[in-house]
């Protein structure tokens, strides 16, 4: 993708232009999501953040616009964090994401985490075969997802939270699907932005930074016990919790140990 997809460029008053649909990505839509319509989307979307950024029924309806937006997917949320500093879905068009997403913050994994960490969009296409996030993943697919995109809303070099698609079928998403989600995260990430008071806490607060340190930590650990034994993701976690559990210690105490042996 480009590295503009997300970005920061500024229209009258300091708020974005409407987004434009690149043309690669119109010529290969086809006729379920016509070319003007998606742009009529995206420039109605551009049109609330003028208004009202701020407004519970906006993001309510950047959920529904983002679901219009990529035709693929069966249900779309955003997340951000409060006041409090806690993890929570902001608005979703359907509970299954609100579960979903509940489930990522307690096992601390998951897709919308990680682009939140990384600032990058992170696609998952099965949650049947995934070893990125096997806890969470595994508890998606009783749910009944299968494909998931999410995409982190960046502005001014802040990252303030995730924008995410979910599908019931897998390898349902595509790089079309990703343009398309980039192009409503870009926007959405100036909507949030702007409702923004001076004052406000960051958004990605030092509870949540702790929690992702902790996973990389442990993801770290992982990925040297799969080299080490010749294992998968899902074997290498518990060989690490089962080493926790019978040393008294937390999974992060036995990273944080096994990589300080490494010198990693």
């Amino acid at each position: 993708m480009h590295s503009d997809a997300y970005g920061d460029r500024a229209g009258a008053a300091g708020h974005p232009a409407p987004a434009r649909l690149p043309e690669e990505v119109a010529d290969r839509m086809g006729a379920a999501e016509p070319r003007d319509e998606l742009v009529a989307a995206l420039t109605r979307l551009h049109g609330m953040l003028l208004e009202e950024p701020t407004a519970p029924g906006t993001l309510e309806q950047l959920t529904r616009i983002t679901r219009r937006v990529v035709p693929a997917a069966d249900a779309a949320g955003v997340s951000t964090i409060d006041a409090d500093g806690t993890t929570i879905t902001t608005a979703a068009t359907d509970p299954v994401v609100e579960t979903a997403d509940a489930l990522q913050y307690d096992l601390e994994e998951g897709p919308c985490l990680s682009a939140w960490a990384s600032a990058g969009l992170q696609r998952l296409d099965d949650t049947a075969a995934d070893t990125r996030w096997p806890a969470w993943s595994a508890a998606a697919h009783d749910l009944g997802i299968r494909s998931v995109l999410s995409a982190p809303l960046v502005h001014g070099g802040e990252t303030l939270g995730a924008l995410k698609v979910y599908a019931r079928g897998p390898g349902v998403f595509s790089a079309v699907d990703e343009h398309l989600l980039a192009l409503v995260a870009g926007t959405a990430a100036a909507l949030l932005a702007g409702g923004r008071r001076p004052t406000a806490p960051p958004l990605l607060s030092s509870a949540l930074h702790e929690v992702l340190a902790h996973r990389q930590l442990v993801d770290r650990a992982t990925g040297v016990l799969m080299e080490r034994h010749g294992t998968g993701s899902a074997a290498a976690r518990r060989r690490l919790e089962e080493t926790a559990a019978a040393t008294d210690r937390t999974p992060e105490q036995v990273a944080r140990e096994l990589l300080g042996e490494l010198g990693a």
